[in-house]
């Protein structure tokens, strides 16, 4: 066995893990996944071809015409093997209709050459040697790896900066490999180790870029679940992981202080005036809590009315915030309301020492329910219809 015997064996090898690889993985889409086969299949047939011609150029026991129609395939495979990379591109763009209107060229090129000798012509020694026209076929081979380079260059661009530096350093592994084996010649052949290297290297990169996207998706659902879409400010599923993060700790810190806030006659708003009404004022209470306590902690809307504070500041400034927020609900005036009244109640770590987080927001609750119950002593307002 010839050493570039035991190579092409390598290659279709490699190639058959890519497909078991594609095959495995749940992530590919059932029609990128045959794109990537066809690709494949490509690569490996024109590597075949062009092992078959140098097998057999020089052998006088094979006949012309064997040799002719391995030379064919191989001039029409090779392009297209270098430019099949292209084609497991998640991508429609012009430049990859102009790769195909290439080969298509090359191949009708190829066809009409095969029975002119424009291409190449076997001597008496059963040998190929280039004819007139071979140029031509150079010239579509430059086109071609010139187009896979924009091709890359575009389909680059969807990556951060990092990544397209791994994608262009591929780039410049497979168009290496290939320029070896064309400068030098029949003493060197890497032009399909390379580009089946390539294509490892790019099925990797396409893993890894996967995974980004889905990272990403993941990301941002984490936000559309952390935040209430009503309000803008943290939902309650933000809210409990917290609890569960302060739950975890071993002692709550210090400066934590728990806010409990509630919209007192929402009900009525909604019965006499519309959700819409009451929509309002839980705007209204969301962006007033928000100027004021998002400064210092993470304002939460628990439950339909329910807002909670989690917050980092000294006790001091404690009365400080709940006047200044109860002067900016008192100034408030909407569409649909004429005015907006809230309750609010709080507790803190340092005066409550060795207790859960629950218990903390237990404590503040309360303070909260007492200030609603003032509310509506001194309203004379029904509270069951509120």
């Amino acid at each position: 066995m010839t050493y570039y015997t035991s190579v092409i064996i390598i290659v279709w090898l490699a190639l058959c893990v890519l497909a078991v690889l594609v095959y495995e993985n749940a992530r590919i889409p059932q029609r990128e996944k045959i794109v990537m086969y066809l690709t494949y299949i490509i690569v490996a047939l024109a590597a075949l071809s062009e092992w078959l011609g140098v097998q057999i150029n020089g052998n006088p026991n094979i006949p012309h015409w064997c040799l002719k129609f391995v030379k064919f395939w191989d001039y029409v495979l090779t392009p297209l093997a270098g430019g099949a990379i292209v084609f497991s591109f998640r991508s429609r763009t012009t430049w990859k209709k102009i790769l195909m209107f290439v080969l298509l060229i090359n191949t009708i090129f190829q066809v009409v050459a095969s029975f002119t000798g424009w291409m190449d012509t076997i001597n008496e020694m059963n040998q190929y040697v280039h004819g007139p026209l071979y140029p031509v076929y150079i010239s579509f081979y430059v086109i071609i790896i010139l187009i896979v380079l924009v091709e890359f260059a575009l389909f680059g661009r969807k990556f951060t900066k990092r990544n397209m530096f791994s994608l262009f350093s591929i780039v410049f592994f497979v168009v290496a490999g290939i320029l070896f084996q064309e400068i030098f010649g029949n003493q060197i052949r890497t032009a399909y180790l390379a580009i089946t290297i390539g294509l490892s290297l790019l099925y990797i990169h396409y893993v890894e870029f996967s995974q980004l996207i889905s990272d990403e998706k993941i990301q941002k659902q984490m936000v559309q679940i952390a935040i209430d879409p009503l309000t803008g400010i943290y939902s309650r599923y933000e809210y409990v992981a917290t609890i569960e993060e302060l739950d975890s700790k071993e002692q709550l810190p210090e400066d934590l202080v728990i806010f409990s806030i509630d919209i007192n006659g929402l009900k009525n708003a909604n019965d006499t005036k519309g959700h819409h009404a009451g929509d309002e004022l839980i705007c209204a209470a969301a962006q007033h809590i928000t100027s004021v306590f998002a400064k210092y902690g993470k304002c939460y809307r628990i439950g339909g009315d329910e807002f909670v504070v989690i917050a980092h500041l000294d006790k001091e400034f404690i009365s400080k915030l709940k006047n200044k927020f109860k002067h900016k609900v008192a100034e408030w005036h909407g569409k649909e309301n004429l005015s907006l009244s809230v309750s609010i109640g709080s507790a803190t770590a340092i005066q409550n020492p060795n207790v859960t987080v629950e218990k903390l927001i237990m404590l503040a609750d309360q303070e909260m329910y007492k200030a609603k119950g003032d509310y509506y002593r001194n309203s004379g307002i029904e509270r069951r219809q509120n």
